[in-house]
């Protein structure tokens, strides 16, 4: 005999408030994506912006201060970096098609090929004036976010917090934490992508690799994508110094590893000290899922999410306890 299931109208409406809630996470996952960068980036900067409301400058003109000081202090390092960089990225992009064809030769791929995509890119040129174009205004519409994150966050914790009657402690404790270790990260990275830049661009002058100053940028760049962006960014490096000499390669393959090493094993641990320590397993995890979903930018913002993760988790798990 059959058994009949009845499923009652409360249980339908869930599961489509559910899939329709799904369904608009998708649509504005862009925003979500930047909201989580703004979040990230108030909470790098809340620590300036409460240095300087001690001395009871009024809030909005504090985050203004913390806002003239980042732009100083980035444009002054691009005014330093900027035009040394790039004439080397000049003399590099001269130079490239020589080595390109050495490397072609090398690893025998038909030039042809490569020639009919570097003539697919040159025609969407328009495209990609456009989306840096879309990027400038995406980057203007973080910063205003930002900025009014950091001039409403008390406000905003009290808020969120008053949403779970009863346990509003122990969730504004909760978002606090997650602030802290945000900001850390954050802050962490930048200083990390200074360090591992630096001893790239020593390293690269050392061993006479052309066109240090643009590599080692890349390399800093890079080092923002946990695991991945170190080998990426070893690629190119290691390619031009074969073209010059087989020792010249192995070399630089030996500066890049002896880098990742100080960097894994000495200034991570130090740099990283505030910040969520995670399972390296779980971190290749978070990096292999975010690029799945999110392409460079999940890749980019997987760690902190894996962070923000773990830190609920971790807290359910001690609630349960008490």
């Amino acid at each position: 005999m059959a058994q009949k299931i009845d499923v009652s109208h409360k249980t339908v409406i869930f599961i489509a408030v559910f899939v329709l809630g799904i369904w608009l996470i998708y649509l504005i996952r862009d925003l979500l994506i930047i909201l989580f960068i703004a979040v990230i980036l108030m909470s790098a900067l809340s620590p300036l912006v409460k240095f300087l409301t001690k001395y009871r400058v009024p809030k909005s003109l504090s985050i203004a201060i913390t806002y003239i000081i980042i732009i100083a202090l980035v444009s002054g390092l691009l005014v330093l970096v900027i035009p040394p960089l790039l004439e080397e990225t000049r003399k590099l992009f001269l130079t490239l098609p020589p080595y390109l064809d050495q490397l072609l030769e090398m690893a025998a791929i038909d030039k042809s090929v490569l020639q009919a995509q570097l003539s697919a890119l040159s025609k969407s040129a328009l495209s990609i004036t456009l989306s840096i174009f879309d990027n400038l205004l995406t980057i203007i519409f973080l910063l205003v976010l930002t900025f009014y994150l950091m001039l409403e966050r008390e406000n905003l914790e009290d808020r969120s917090a008053a949403l779970f009657i009863g346990k509003e402690v122990r969730i504004k404790r909760l978002i606090i934490q997650i602030e802290e270790k945000l900001g850390g990260w954050f802050r962490g990275q930048l200083f990390l992508s200074l360090v591992i830049g630096i001893l790239t661009y020593i390293g690269l002058l050392i061993l006479g690799i052309p066109y240090a100053l643009p590599l080692a940028v890349v390399a800093g760049v890079l080092e923002v994508v946990p695991v991945i962006g170190p080998i990426i960014s070893a690629i190119p490096t290691i390619l031009i110094a074969l073209t010059i000499s087989p020792i010249l390669g192995i070399g630089t393959t030996a500066m890049y590893f002896v880098i990742q090493q100080l960097e894994n094993h000495l200034i991570v641990p130090q740099v990283m000290k505030r910040a969520v320590g995670l399972n390296p397993l779980v971190v290749i995890l978070a990096i292999a899922i975010g690029s799945r979903l999110l392409g460079f930018m999940g890749a980019l913002l997987a760690v902190p999410i894996a962070v923000v993760a773990y830190i609920v988790v971790n807290e359910i798990i001690e609630g349960k306890k008490v």
